[in-house]
């Protein structure tokens, strides 16, 4: 208890808390050496042409449902080191011959995050905010009953999480505050969380609180009556009042409290009506059931008591990383092979060519090169300890192209996506570096390639 308050405390730096929690993963190893590594088939064709319209051709389902015999205790692994990294499982896609498995598990994590957040599943909802370009872009964990199967589901969503993290993998996750804090076991702030996940419902809750006389009440629910029925017939009876009904963030109209659709908001009551959509949209994004889905396969992969030592802001850096690409640390993980040197021509252009790039391409190449979106920045080499291996998928390598025939300038880049490394040609100037690194990174889209 006395640990954990320590921690509480947060006067503990987070590489010190990461130092600890790396060394808890490591002593919790379930699958030994004598094990094979559990493997899993997907069929790429089952999402070809971009948005997966059926759930169940996800590689996201398709992984749960090979995945659900296997025990959580062989998806334990170490952290992942060197070149050759274990991961919980490995993957094989349908029809291909891929060497290496780094490529390919690092791919089918970043592919499963866009089906997290696209139409495709329906385990994350878009926070109310969103739409009003606050804190665009965010999720939620969907409220409302869930099904066994969504129980499941969720389940494994949890185990993906804790995978993640002995991977050494950020996930290209846009998770809103308040699902880290229900991760970590972090109690809601009932003002501060509802404002940050639905404004609109916060400024509309506020109203009624600062509402000074009948009057102003009246006027307040005679406007909000008039907004509801905008979109009717000027047929359709309306009320100049409101009553304790409010809509869900799914969009499905509910009553506050028994009878609600037939009580009125008055002086006496406009407070506990106030009250009612506040805890309406708490216990929505709490979404306990969902939660405890999660929580459940996520401690399946990692002891949940490491997660009393993290604040939920650093949980999400823990599991997510960082969204964009620092170039300065990047360059300082890069090594150069066969006989190729930082001062080379080519290599300077390289790097000048990255400086002019946008976080967007940024992170458009690191998945060229690696297959994964996100890259962590923290590293162990820098501290010059016992551990001193770099995290996967560091170094960059960048090396020489295969072969020498032809221009250099008509020669494409290659890499190797297991090994991280960058098969860069002689080009013999900026313009030229510029135009085929973008070319690189928006035109060779093989999610196939390890």
């Amino acid at each position: 208890q006395c640990f954990s308050s320590f921690f509480f405390s947060g006067l503990v730096f987070y590489d010190t808390k990461v130092t600890v929690m790396n060394r808890v993963l490591n002593a919790t190893v379930q699958r030994t050496a004598d094990h094979a590594a559990p493997e899993i088939t997907l069929d790429p064709l089952e999402i070809v042409g971009g948005e997966t319209h059926c759930s169940e051709n996800t590689y996201f389902c398709q992984a749960a449902r090979q995945l659900s015999s296997v025990p959580s205790s062989q998806l334990c692994v170490r952290l992942a080191s060197g070149g050759d990294p274990t991961y919980a499982f490995n993957i094989r896609f349908t029809g291909e011959e891929v060497h290496g498995t780094s490529g390919s598990f690092r791919h089918f994590l970043w592919q499963v995050c866009k089906e997290l957040q696209s139409t495709a599943l329906s385990l994350l909802l878009l926070c109310p905010s969103s739409a009003a370009n606050r804190n665009k872009g965010k999720y939620i964990l969907r409220p409302g009953p869930i099904s066994y199967a969504e129980e499941q589901l969720l389940h494994f969503f949890g185990q993906l999480l804790g995978i993640a993290i002995r991977a050494d993998v950020p996930l290209p996750l846009d998770l809103l505050g308040s699902v880290w804090k229900g991760i970590v076991g972090e109690v809601l702030d009932p003002d501060a969380d509802l404002q940050e996940a639905d404004l609109l419902t916060y400024n509309y809750i506020k109203k009624f609180e600062s509402v000074t006389d009948e009057a102003e009440l009246e006027a307040l629910c005679a406007e909000i009556s008039s907004q509801n029925h905008s979109g009717e017939s000027p047929d359709s009876p309306s009320s100049p009042c409101c009553t304790f009904t409010y809509v869900t963030m799914s969009g499905e109209e509910v009553e506050l409290c028994q009878g609600g659709r037939n009580l009125t908001v008055s002086w006496e009551n406009k407070d506990m009506y106030a009250r009612s959509v506040s805890a309406l949209r708490l216990r929505e994004l709490q979404n306990m059931e969902c939660m405890n889905a999660v929580r459940a396969g996520l401690g399946s992969i990692i002891p949940l008591q490491l997660l009393t030592m993290l604040s939920p802001l650093e949980m999400e850096l823990r599991t997510c990383g960082l969204p964009y690409i620092n170039l300065e640390f990047l360059k300082a993980h890069t090594m150069y092979q066969v006989g190729l040197m930082e001062t080379d021509q080519h290599i300077e252009f390289f790097w000048m060519a990255l400086e002019m790039f946008t976080q967007e391409e940024l992170c458009k190449f690191i998945k060229f090169a690696c297959n994964q979106e996100r890259i962590p920045f923290t590293c162990p080499c820098k501290d010059g300890g016992p551990d001193t291996a770099h995290v996967p998928p560091y170094p960059m390598k960048i090396a020489p192209p295969d072969g020498a025939v032809g221009s250099p300038d008509l020669r494409y880049i290659r890499v190797e996506t297991c090994m991280f490394m960058v098969k860069l040609p002689q080009y013999s100037s900026l313009d030229v570096m510029v135009e085929k690194l973008r070319y690189a990174i928006h035109y060779r889209e093989d999610p196939l390639s390890g």
